[in-house]
């Protein structure tokens, strides 16, 4: 009798990664993880009780490769040019690990793409407070406001409806990134909602 097959937890995990890459995270089931590996499902249970456990591992192995995109930006001569330029690349490369991470399609955990805004602000803050010269609150609600938007044209290229170019897509971000961080040394308070929003707006419309 040929020797069973034995495999390591990481095993599975990535099996079931691929899975869910490939099909989605609905996908992940006992019976498609055993084809990946052409085995039994009885492995599987070896280490995960259930399958919502394993699909918690696929979570946690998705944000890992999400946070290697963004620490891939931070390494660009402009950090955050960098990280929008990755988050873009992740949802264009990885379509339906992003859409677990920041789309909830599994419905499981409605805070999914919070988190992964967390995430991205704890790596990106130490960047951003020295490269434009922010304290770390400016610099998280700076960088929340242009997450915003990434995740906008991010999902436009997931449900592959999405009509601009990577070019015009990045010359946005910048647009965007300099009219914030202008408007938070311009306008003392504005970071923390301390401000005369409607005398500004005078001002403003009044140029």
């Amino acid at each position: 009798m040929p020797p069973k097959v034995k495999f390591q937890k990481e095993e599975i995990v990535a099996a079931a990664m691929d899975v869910a890459q490939e099909k989605g995270i609905d996908a992940v089931t006992a019976r498609e993880v055993a084809a990946c590996l052409g085995v039994s499902t009885r492995p599987i249970f070896t280490y995960f009780d259930t399958m919502e456990q394993l699909k918690d591992a696929v979570y946690d192995a998705a944000m890992d490769l999400y946070r290697s995109y963004v620490e891939r930006g931070l390494e660009e001569p402009v950090p955050f040019q960098g990280i929008w330029r990755n988050f873009l690349l992740f949802a264009r490369e990885e379509p339906e690990l992003f859409k677990l991470l920041f789309l909830n399609t599994s419905g499981k955990d409605p805070d999914s793409a919070i988190k992964a805004l967390h995430e991205s602000q704890e790596l990106a803050r130490e960047s951003l407070t020295r490269i434009y010269n922010m304290d770390a609150f400016s610099a998280d609600c700076f960088f929340r406001d242009l997450w915003v938007i990434a995740l906008g044209f991010a999902t436009l290229v997931v449900t592959g409806g999405c009509p601009y170019t990577d070019e015009e897509m990045l010359a946005v971000g910048t647009e965007i990134s300099l009219s914030v961080c202008k408007a938070y040394k311009d306008i003392p308070g504005l970071p923390h909602g301390e401000f005369d929003r409607d005398a500004l707006f005078r001002e403003l419309v009044n140029r």
